[in-house]
Parts: C-alpha cells; sequence; structure tokens
C-alpha cells in the first residue's frame, strides 16, 4: 500500500455537479466527488537514480521513478503490470526490472521499436560483430533531401541500414540483435551533440522540418560534419546497458519471454484477458499539446512507415470534452483487464497554461467505469539550477508536473 499520511499540503479535490454540466456528454456523476489531493516529494531524482537502459529519448515521457513508486508498493513479483499508451516504454522496462509481468500498448508502432530490443537485451559482443558485419551498398536513395541534417558519408552509411534492417524484417529475418541496432539507430537520428547522427539540431524527441534545419544551419552558420554511424550505435549500446547488473539481465530476459506487445487502440485490447491485470500505470497524450507526426517524421521515415499514418492513430483531442470522450473509453476498458483489487494511476497534468486540469476530469470518469478514486497524488518538483537557467517554468506551466490520479477496482 501507498500509505499516505495526510498533512498541511493535503486538500479535498471537489467535482461539483457544475463542472458535469460543462462536459455532460462525458461525466455522468450524480454526486459531487470529494477526493484527497496529496502534494508533495513522492519520487525525486536523490530516490534513486534511474536504470541506464531507460535513456532512450521520446516526447512527452515521464521518469522510470514513478512507475517505480507505484510498481513497488502496489504490486509482488510476477505480478501483471500494464501500460496501455506505453510510449518509449518506460512502466514496461520498469516492471521487468522489478520482475514483473509486462504488457505494453501502443498505436505507434515506434513504441514497440524503443521497448522490446531493451526487454531482449543482447550482449555488446553479438551488437559489435553484426555491425562489423555489414557492407552498404553505394545507391542507396532516401527519397527525400536530408542534406541539411547528414553528411553525405554519415547519410550514405544511414540508407545502407535502413536497407538492411527493413529488408531483414520484410523477410521475416529480424532478430534481436537487428531489432536493437534498429532501436539504436532510431534515437539517435538528430539531436543537439556529437552523439548524434546529425548536425545540431532541436534534441532527439524533436525532429524539425528540412526548412527549419535549412535555418538552423544558416543561423549557426553550421554544416554536417561526418558521424561514424557503427560508432555511435556501439557507443550507445554500452552506455544504455552499463548499469545493468546480472539480476537485471536475467529479469529483463524473463519478461521479455512472457511480455504481450499490443498496437490497439487503448479502449479495444480483446487480447487482454479479463480481470488480469493487478496495475496500470500509464499517461495518455494531453489533448493535442505533443504532436507525434510531426515530431517523429525522420524516426517514421527510418523505420519505413508513413508519419500522417502514424499521427492519425493517435489519440489528438482538440477540446476536454473530446479528451473526456476517448477517455472514458479507455478507462471502460482498464476496468475490464483489472482484476478485482487491482490499481490503475492514471498520469495527467496541467494544460493550456494551467486552465485545463486534466485530473479533474479523469477523476468522475473514472468512478463511471466502476473505480473507486483512491487519491490525486502530485508530485512537487524542484527546479536545478540549470532548469532555471534554461527558463524551465513548468510547475506554472504544467507541462512538467506529475498529476496521478489513483482508482482501485472494488474487490
Amino acid at each position: 500500500m501507498l500509505n499516505l499520511k495526510p498533512s498541511a499540503a493535503s486538500r479535498k479535490l471537489e467535482l461539483t455537479p457544475s463542472y458535469e454540466s460543462r462536459h455532460k456528454e462525458a461525466v455522468k456523476s450524480a454526486t459531487t466527488l470529494a477526493v484527497p489531493v496529496f502534494e508533495a516529494e513522492l519520487w525525486t531524482s536523490r530516490q534513486r537514480q534511474a536504470n541506464s537502459i531507460h535513456e532512450i529519448s521520446y516526447r512527452a515521457c515521464f521518469k522510470p521513478q514513478l512507475p517505480a513508486y507505484f510498481i513497488e508498493r502496489l504490486t509482488a513479483e510476477g505480478d501483471v503490470v500494464y501500460d496501455p499508451f506505453s510510449g518509449r516504454g518506460t512502466t514496461t522496462v520498469e516492471a521487468a526490472l522489478h520482475g514483473r509481468t509486462v504488457i505494453t500498448n501502443d498505436t505507434n508502432p515506434l513504441s514497440a521499436i524503443l521497448t522490446r530490443p531493451r526487454l531482449e537485451l543482447p550482449c555488446v559482443a553479438e551488437v559489435d560483430k553484426r555491425l562489423r558485419s555489414l557492407r552498404f551498398a553505394a545507391n542507396a536513395a532516401s527519397g527525400i533531401d536530408l542534406s541539411m541534417f547528414f553528411h553525405h558519408n554519415t547519410l550514405h552509411e544511414i540508407l545502407g541500414l535502413r536497407r538492411y534492417l527493413n529488408r531483414r524484417r520484410r523477410e521475416g529475418a529480424e532478430d534481436s540483435v537487428d531489432r536493437w541496432i534498429r532501436m539504436v539507430a532510431t534515437s539517435r537520428l538528430t539531436g543537439h551533440s556529437p552523439g548524434f547522427f546529425s548536425v545540431y539540431t532541436l534534441p532527439p524527441n524533436q525532429a524539425v522540418s528540412p526548412e527549419d534545419q535549412i535555418r538552423i544551419n544558416a543561423k549557426l552558420e553550421q554544416q554536417p560534419q561526418y558521424r561514424d554511424v557503427r560508432a555511435l550505435i556501439l557507443r550507445k549500446s554500452m552506455q544504455l546497458q552499463a548499469g545493468l547488473t546480472a539480476a537485471d539481465r536475467w529479469r529483463l530476459h524473463a519478461a521479455a519471454e512472457r511480455a504481450l506487445f499490443l498496437e490497439n487502440d487503448a479502449s479495444a485490447t480483446p487480447a487482454i484477458s479479463t480481470n488480469s491485470v493487478h496495475l496500470t500505470v500509464t499517461s495518455p497524450p494531453f489533448l493535442d499539446v505533443v504532436q507525434y507526426s510531426r515530431d517523429n517524421w525522420l524516426r517514421c521515415w527510418f523505420n519505413g512507415f508513413d508519419a500522417d499514418t502514424v499521427g492519425s492513430r493517435i489519440t489528438m483531442a482538440k477540446t476536454p470534452e473530446d479528451w473526456a470522450m476517448a477517455m472514458a473509453r479507455v478507462l471502460a476498458e482498464l476496468y475490464r483487464v483489472t482484476r478485482p483489487g487491482g490499481w490503475l494511476a492514471f498520469e495527467v497534468g496541467e494544460v493550456r497554461r494551467g486552465t485545463v486540469r486534466l485530473e479533474e476530469i479523469i477523476a468522475p470518469l473514472g468512478t463511471d467505469s466502476g473505480f473507486t478514486c483512491e487519491a490525486i497524488l502530485i508530485n512537487a518538483q524542484r527546479f536545478t539550477k540549470t532548469a532555471n537557467i534554461w527558463g524551465v517554468a513548468n510547475n506554472r506551466l504544467g507541462t512538467n508536473s506529475n498529476r496521478i490520479a489513483l482508482f482501485r477496482k472494488p474487490r
């Protein structure tokens, strides 16, 4: 159990019928909900440094300490932990490191590409051997102009690797080493240091357009320099696996053998048995705050996906009402798959400069689905000197504050 104790920071979240009337199509609670709110430093970077295996960039992901907080307190070894909006797989990998059985789902196919290899975990020596065996043809074509991002020799290596990986997948010959190389290459395409394949650009979870990159290059008076693709993949592979113990590796491999990877709409997951999930820890898209197709267009290209098609499958509600209706369907499905007495930690946040607090929408929706809302947890953050230098004001804007609605299914 969480054993949260009331403090001066705790209060009651009052959800009144007047709120319901503004969202009557999505929220049908007839009475006021009084939900305790706990605001404190529930998990911080000082508690435990996250395992290096998590260090894959993805847009709008949460820190591993968040799922770890609930996994450690609400589950036991072997229990089923699920994430219906998996993203980069933070909940999945953290649950696997804790010896739990994992189910992961995301309509974005990049999610499985970034998650599954970290459970299968080939050794770095195998990755090195495979990379050294690759020979790239001289006539590979990108189909688009990427010269503003990559040196022509780097682009030759990227195109050769892309052709090799996509051929292996198409022929059904792709193995765990190929999937690992694909994952690392996907995460190293563009970034803001020499550890990435590209010239200096935005952080790796946001790929700018070719036109924007041309403007960046002109402003910084820069040109793409050669990056050794094989060497960078090997270096990142060593960094990702540096913090793993023998026990970690065993748990990850064990989780991979029984893991369930899905690419369904989160409101329809028939492959998950009814009453089977002990704990769900998830964070859905926050309205249309993040443009996943725009930010991931280059990653989609590398993996042979159409970015617009991928983006159209992701919930991108423009209004709180639309978001509420989509989440109501998801919560109904989560209620079905959750075992009696099981838990759901639903991370949301303030959006639209704090004018929309999604926990005030999700709490009554969860109770309408049959859950009880045990609490709203807000992880108070103290920003570092570095964050302040960069002008971070996320507690005010709500773009990086963790706000979790904690639900339980009655026994």
